[in-house]
């Protein structure tokens, strides 16, 4: 069961995922392929620390702990 939406409203029409920016979306989109940080900066030409950075802020804007946990909830919502 994924986790409740965080306070702030992020799900739009039903859509959690529509709180994140296409950044966001392209790294999520790789993670949930089984992409690692690594491979998913050489795809998108980033630095892993980018990567990092736009995982972090997926996890804040979700309320997931984990990676696994925002798979999931990515999973759920799209």
């Amino acid at each position: 069961m994924p986790p409740p939406l965080p306070p702030h409203g992020l799900d739009h029409a039903n859509n959690g995922l529509m709180g994140m920016t296409p950044a966001e979306r392209r790294v999520l989109g790789l993670l949930i392929q089984g992409m690692g940080n690594r491979a998913i900066a050489s795809a998108l030409v980033l630095s892993p620390r980018t990567v990092e950075s736009h995982v972090s802020s997926m996890l804040e804007k979700s309320g997931c702990r984990q990676r696994c946990e925002l798979l999931v909830w990515a999973l759920a919502r799209s």
